[in-house]
């Protein structure tokens, strides 16, 4: 008899887009979903790739939210995802695993080999303590690297340093702004007035006049 297959999404997420790194290691998570789910008679639908810290408050999560209304919608019988920290890294996690288990949608966490429901139907007794653990051990690392910037600029202010911009560091010379502010100079040289020249050339008003006072 030919196993019955269910069906599922894939979730995947790292913390950012913009690096090849990044993209690599959301490509491994679905990779390693899919074999997964290969070998466990799972039929993937659609697979869901999140870029964002996992710190992100939930109303901005676009697209883990639109991989729970998928599976609602379409009633999946599991979302499939590499670990408990993909759903992120703070109380969020409770409610998304809440809300999926009201909707009676299974999660399934491979690194942890857990489900929500198990077997028999009924809900894993102990993967809120996993999340417990998993936000406990989030919040204490936020707390220990804020604690530790805070110890570096206090110890570069006792050995005399100064927060913020050093003073004159957003001033530009006449030279540089001759040099970024040519059409401008060219059209007040022509006889064209600040506000003709701001709009030739789209620099603002204050910005012309400025010019005007260093340059010419």
């Amino acid at each position: 008899m030919a196993a019955e297959y269910k069906t599922a999404i894939i979730f995947s997420r790292c913390s950012s887009s913009g690096s090849l790194e990044g993209r690599q290691d959301t490509t491994r998570q679905v990779e390693d979903l899919q074999d997964y789910a290969s070998r466990n008679y799972f039929k993937v639908e659609k697979v869901f790739q999140e870029h964002i810290s996992g710190a992100t408050k939930l109303e901005h999560r676009a697209v883990l939210a639109s991989a729970i209304s998928y599976a609602k919608e379409h009633h999946i019988h599991t979302i499939l995802t590499t670990e408990l920290s993909r759903l992120g890294r703070s109380d969020d996690v409770l409610y998304v695993v809440k809300e999926c288990k009201d909707a009676g949608i299974n999660i399934f966490f491979q690194k942890e080999n857990i489900n929500i429901f198990q077997e028999d139907g009924t809900p894993s007794p102990i993967l809120n303590i996993l999340i417990s653990c998993l936000i406990f051990s989030s919040q204490s690392e936020l707390t220990a690297i804020k604690s530790r910037l805070q110890s570096g600029r206090e110890k570069y202010i006792r050995d005399g340093g100064k927060l913020g911009k050093p003073k004159g560091s957003g001033i530009k010379t006449k030279d540089q702004m001759a040099s970024e502010y040519r059409s401008v100079i060219k059209n007040l040289k022509a006889g064209q007035s600040i506000r003709n020249t701001s709009k030739i050339t789209g620099v603002s008003p204050a910005t012309v006049l400025k010019v005007k006072r260093l340059c010419l």
